[in-house]
């Protein structure tokens, strides 16, 4: 990894969407845009309990998580995180910081009726937790 990881962790705290790579059936690699949160223990990926990737992870744990940012070539940048992936148990000590991180990263989409709306239209919310094995990261602006 170029750099130090907090720094990079920093770097790309604010960016609001992640893409999460799992392996599906038969090895077929399947990608999701997702919120997330990245503390020091990993990067947590918040989706729906059961769905393609929570079954992947929990049939392989083998993921990837892409966080980029900018829209021209030259402005793109970003940080890949490959690692062994968990889902989160709902009773574990770690989600009350992740939560308390996810609720602070996403305070105006879940301020008014945004959390409501959320956990109507997401009932089954989890976590998933990518240990990073490997970082890289990126900048085409640095050629």
């Amino acid at each position: 990894m170029t750099g130090d990881a907090g720094f990079v962790r920093r770097a790309f705290r604010d960016v609001p969407i992640c893409r999460l790579a799992t392996v599906g059936d038969g090895g077929t690699p399947r990608a999701a845009a997702r919120w997330f949160v990245w503390l020091e223990e990993g990067v947590f990926v918040g989706t729906r309990r059961g769905d393609a990737s929570w079954r992947n992870v929990e049939a392989n744990p083998r993921a990837s998580v892409v966080i980029d940012r900018g829209r021209d070539w030259t402005d793109l940048a970003g940080v890949r995180v490959d690692g062994a992936a968990e889902p989160v148990a709902v009773d574990a000590a770690i989600l009350r910081s992740v939560m308390s991180a996810w609720h602070e990263k996403y305070r105006s989409q879940l301020a008014g009726e945004g959390f409501e709306r959320m956990t109507s239209a997401v009932p089954d919310l989890g976590f998933l937790r990518v240990a990073a094995d490997a970082t890289e990261v990126w900048d085409h602006q640095a050629g």
